[in-house]
């Protein structure tokens, strides 16, 4: 009787429970008792119950990143100030929200850029998202003002110099980069600081504020929100996607 009194706690509906208020202090000591005594003796059930409600989060968390991606779609893919590299007009777009001092964007930037020439029918959205102190601002700053100043080209150019640097985004290290980019050093340090890429960035946070991320990389593709690079990388979630577009 013990185990099945605790077998019915543990699966009921709440149509099927019971009011717990209407025990006598006597049946409910009984009662927590037979449910410990069954727990004791069945500790997969917790186990089982674990593994459900995580399902549960999880299945909530993703149709709650999908309504939050149909809201959003115009600031996510359609911008008009984050560059957009790979095919522009592939059929499915890769958003990354990345911060040039992260380790993750770094280790996993060859990985992303692979896939998108791999592919070739992949269009690939940066939004510079620095979370991680003054150097990230810093770097971030670096390449919207060079992309602002130069266009894409210099721009990609600027990304690849950026996402290897080393040491701190010093003065000396952007007017270097810029040198090398065919663009003025003085100048570019000079924008970096203007209220257009103040809004760029002012935008960007915004918008992940918006979309509850907190974290680089971060990826969009298609309806599904990506909170990290997933441990078989990106092509299931870009496959996912052309399946949904038909």
């Amino acid at each position: 009787m013990k185990r099945l009194i605790a077998a019915l706690l543990l699966t009921a509906t709440p149509a099927m429970a019971f009011d717990i208020g209407a025990m006598s202090e006597d049946e409910k000591a009984a009662f927590g008792e037979a449910v410990r005594e069954y727990l004791m003796a069945n500790p997969e059930v917790l186990v089982e119950s674990i593994n459900v409600l995580e399902e549960r989060r999880v299945a909530s968390e993703a149709q709650n990143d999908v309504a939050l991606v149909a809201a959003n779609r115009d600031a996510i893919f359609q911008d008009g100030h984050s560059w957009v590299g790979g095919n522009p007009d592939g059929d499915v777009t890769v958003v990354e929200f990345i911060d040039y001092r992260c380790g993750y964007c770094r280790k996993f930037n060859e990985q992303v850029h692979d896939l998108v020439e791999s592919d070739g029918n992949i269009r690939l959205v940066l939004k510079e998202f620095p979370i991680l102190g003054p150097d990230s601002e810093t770097a971030a700053r670096f390449a919207v003002a060079v992309k602002q100043l130069g266009g894409d080209e210099a721009y990609r150019k600027a990304h690849d110099e950026m996402i290897a640097l080393r040491g701190a985004p010093s003065p000396e290290a952007l007017k270097k980069i810029a040198s090398e980019i065919g663009l003025d050093g003085d100048e570019v340090i000079n924008t970096m600081n203007t209220e257009t890429v103040s809004a760029v960035l002012r935008d960007n946070r915004q918008l992940a504020e918006r979309m509850a991320i907190m974290g680089t990389p971060t990826f969009i593709i298609g309806d599904t929100l990506l909170r990290g690079m997933p441990a078989d990388g990106l092509e299931p979630a870009v496959a996912a996607a052309r399946e949904a577009k038909g």
